[in-house]
């Protein structure tokens, strides 16, 4: 099949640009066609909250990528429906995150399905925001009004979607792995690399730093925890309050036992952090899913989670880690667990691994996408 992918990649840096490309390389393994369109522009610097929303990585020689759509501007948006239009693809897929994105990818949709042949599916990796804001409900029907289905990364955010379209054809089809970082590194070897100490133990939080993502609850945790050779490491960007946590840290008395990296990881040294992590702890207020934690199932690191929205589906308790209560008593007393007796979950992880293929989300989207093909086969 021809199959467009419209959504943040090269240049742009990120989870979901490092999705759209991992993804457009399974259909192509596939024997599938696949053009991917971004942005000229994502977000106007006034809203991105980072330092560079751009990959310092050259551009893939194997993907084929072209620039034509701007987020604020309708001009791109029409011109680049149109164009999509006339090629015709059997598959347009739109990779979805956040309400703001509404407007351009609804309208590009809008004017694709006027040929009558091209089936349009969103892939969301959210629907409802973590941080909301005014008109995010009317952007996302808006969204959903221009599509022939939704593949969600969580059963929650099915959820999400059929409280505004109960009828809409879904399917919940957990993150695949992120296997694009490479082997693990020797622990060692990752040590040194990192200027750490190979006599200590690491608990990782990984990951661009928002609010929802409850740093303060894991620093307030580890201050509960006695084990004097385990060491924190924040490794990820501000995005959000960054001193806040700092003086958190501080007024903890945490000292050294913190080892804050707050700058953006580029994909070639994520292997680095995970390869001496002991624990990967993801203690969030909300969310609907995570790449972090495919990324720890990829390097076989057992993780701790809250059980917020669909975290818990994909991290079984007691079988890859710890999935606890959002709250910082049992953040608490599962890192306390943990550090008097360590466990590696290892055959745990490698059996639940197994579940997170590139090759069934490539089905779970034909099969939303051309659902009488499925009941034929």
């Amino acid at each position: 099949m021809k199959i467009c992918i419209l959504g943040p990649c090269w240049p742009y840096r990120g989870g979901i640009a490092a999705f759209s490309e991992r993804l457009a390389r399974q259909f192509q393994a596939d024997g599938h066609q696949v053009q991917l369109y971004t942005y000229t522009l994502q977000y106007p610097s006034f809203l991105f909250p980072g330092t560079t929303q751009y990959s310092t990585s050259p551009q893939p020689t194997d993907l084929s990528v072209q620039r034509h759509l701007s987020s604020v501007n309708p001009f791109t948006w029409i011109s680049l429906g149109r164009r999509i239009r006339r090629e015709a693809p059997d598959l347009l897929i739109l990779a979805y995150w956040m309400p703001f994105m509404a407007p351009c990818q609804g309208t590009v949709a809008r004017l694709v399905r006027k040929n009558g042949h091209t089936r349009v599916i969103a892939l969301c990796h959210n629907f409802i925001p973590h941080e909301t804001r005014p008109g995010d409900m009317l952007l996302s029907r808006y969204l959903l009004g221009s599509v022939h289905g939704v593949v969600a990364l969580s059963q929650s955010v099915c959820d999400d979607v059929h409280r505004f379209r109960p009828n809409m054809p879904t399917a919940a089809s957990p993150h695949p792995l992120y296997d694009n970082f490479g082997a693990p590194v020797d622990r060692a070897e990752a040590c040194q690399h990192l200027g750490i100490d190979p006599q200590c133990r690491y608990l990782l939080f990984f990951g661009l730093i928002r609010d929802y993502k409850g740093l303060d609850w894991l620093l307030e945790a580890f201050a509960q925890v006695k084990s004097p050779d385990v060491r924190l490491i924040v490794a990820g960007e501000f995005y959000s309050h960054g001193d806040q946590y700092l003086q958190q840290a501080k007024d903890l008395q945490l000292g050294d036992r913190v080892i804050w990296r707050t700058q953006f990881v580029p994909d070639d040294e994520v292997r680095y952090y995970f390869s001496v992590a002991d624990l990967v702890v993801q203690p969030y207020k909300s969310a609907t899913q995570s790449g972090v934690t495919q990324i720890a199932y990829h390097f076989e690191r057992p993780m701790l989670v809250t059980c917020v929205g669909g975290l818990s589906e994909i991290v079984p308790d007691g079988k890859v880690g710890y999935s606890v209560s959002p709250d910082v008593p049992s953040i608490a007393d599962a890192l306390t667990r943990f550090c008097a007796q360590p466990q590696t979950f290892a055959e745990g992880i490698r059996d639940e691994k197994q579940k997170y293929s590139w090759s069934k989300m490539e089905q779970s989207i034909l099969s939303v996408a051309f659902p009488a093909e499925k009941e034929n086969n």
